[in-house]
């Protein structure tokens, strides 16, 4: 998967689950400041991504996230593992 995939499936996430405008998705969007999106919602937001990334989740992986771009990044990242990790 790419990053433009993974940016894609993020942007339907938030517009279907969060109410986020189209035109607020940016990858330089803030989670927090920008998109309206607090503790819990980060929560059901990884939630949501587990499919994508077909394997488990860790919130620690997503401690440094603040903008939509580190979160395409993490998860492109977390895709890119080799299989034993």
């Amino acid at each position: 998967m790419t990053k433009q995939e993974i940016f894609d499936r993020l942007r339907a996430i938030l517009q279907d689950t969060f109410d986020v405008p189209h035109e607020n998705i940016k990858p330089e969007s803030r989670l927090f400041e920008d998109l309206d999106i607090d503790s819990i919602d980060a929560v059901d937001l990884i939630v949501k991504l587990k499919p994508i990334a077909g394997k488990r989740l860790h919130p620690d992986a997503f401690k440094s996230v603040r903008t939509l771009q580190d979160v395409v990044d993490s998860l492109y990242a977390l895709l890119h593992l080799p299989a034993s990790e």
